[in-house]
């Protein structure tokens, strides 16, 4: 099958991309370059694999994006804005990225007689901030309203611009399905983790994190620490995908939350906490005031990507914290250059 990944030399992107060149699949990486990471990232796959086309382009010009989409069957679209900090300094940017350029696509795939099969790359923050009576227990929040995590029933609330953004993209992408028969299927993706991430302070924490506890530098808490995420490993979310494109007749026009679901939950003073033992030294840290639009707890109820796609998470947090470790170290160079 040939695959056209938007944002294809972002971190998911990249990983996408060597998914399906290791099993000799065409792949066109269609990206602005406009991120820190995506150009070293484009290097890391043509320097490893042929069969891949690079494309310098941005999603919010409809005729390059036409083009490309009408000479692939499956489209990752993972372009866009993707931090909450970015959107509220500049949500003309966020609105043009997301929205347009996810129309931009769908309008692309709506005037082909054969329809290709897109994969949405959707946010938890649809879901707003999730507001409901929480206790702090060690060093982290919880929440009894929400103990088997959020379900794709929680009524959508779109806070901040990103939310905002993200929220009517995905509704776009759900509707194109139905209305226009394109098989679509949206994921609301919780805190995905893994090589090729070159974390920064608004967007990928985990990785963010680990490069600074590596670099020796001090990490900024936003808040008090007691938040809590549901980590899932990249290799996970793309077993995920794939599966999701296997299925296509089963899944087209379902929405799915994923991340690592109530079983591979950390708060930010735990995954200190846990680097901390990993890396076998202390790590600098101080705290700043919360920032507008972050939720203080989010986890996946992963329930109906099990259901549908016969899926679980694979790769423990240790297990994938470790891998993420051994990355960063084996490119400390190249990260200390980009972060």
């Amino acid at each position: 099958m040939k695959i056209l990944i938007t944002g294809g030399a972002g971190f998911i992107g990249t990983n996408v991309a060597e998914y399906y060149l290791s099993k000799k699949h065409p792949v066109t990486l269609y990206d602005n370059f406009s991120r820190k990471g995506t150009i070293e990232n484009a290097e890391f796959l043509s320097s490893n694999f042929r069969n891949i086309q690079i494309i310098k382009g941005d999603v919010r010009d409809f005729n390059k994006v036409k083009r490309y989409v009408s000479k692939n069957g499956i489209v990752f679209h993972l372009a866009g804005q993707v931090a909450v900090t970015k959107s509220i300094n500049n949500p003309g940017e966020d609105f043009e990225s997301n929205i347009i350029g996810t129309f931009n696509v769908l309008e692309a795939a709506r005037l082909l007689k054969h329809k290709p099969v897109i994969i949405d790359s959707s946010t938890n923050k649809v879901y707003g901030e999730l507001k409901g009576e929480k206790i702090i227990i060690g060093n982290r929040y919880v929440n009894e309203k929400f103990k088997n995590g959020i379900s794709e029933d929680e009524n959508l609330d779109f806070y901040s611009p990103y939310g905002c953004s993200k929220g009517a993209a995905d509704q776009y992408v759900h509707d194109y399905g139905r209305i226009f028969n394109i098989p679509t299927v949206v994921f609301r993706q919780s805190c995905i983790y893994g090589p090729h991430q070159f974390g920064i302070e608004d967007q990928g924490w985990v990785a963010h994190f680990i490069i600074k506890a590596l670099l020796d530098k001090k990490i900024t808490i936003y808040g008090t620490g007691y938040q809590v995420r549901d980590l899932l490993f990249i290799d996970d979310l793309i077993d995920a995908y794939n599966k999701a494109i296997l299925n296509i007749e089963l899944v087209k026009g379902e929405i799915f939350n994923i991340g690592g679901g109530v079983n591979n939950t950390l708060s930010l003073l735990e995954l200190l906490d846990k680097l901390e033992n990993l890396l076998g030294k202390k790590i600098s840290y101080e705290f700043a005031p919360k920032r507008p639009g972050d939720q203080d707890m989010y986890v996946s109820n992963i329930e109906k990507c099990k259901k549908f796609l016969n899926w679980k998470p694979k790769v423990g947090i240790e297990s994938g914290l470790n891998r993420l470790i051994t990355w960063v170290n084996d490119n400390l160079r190249l990260v200390n250059k980009i972060a």
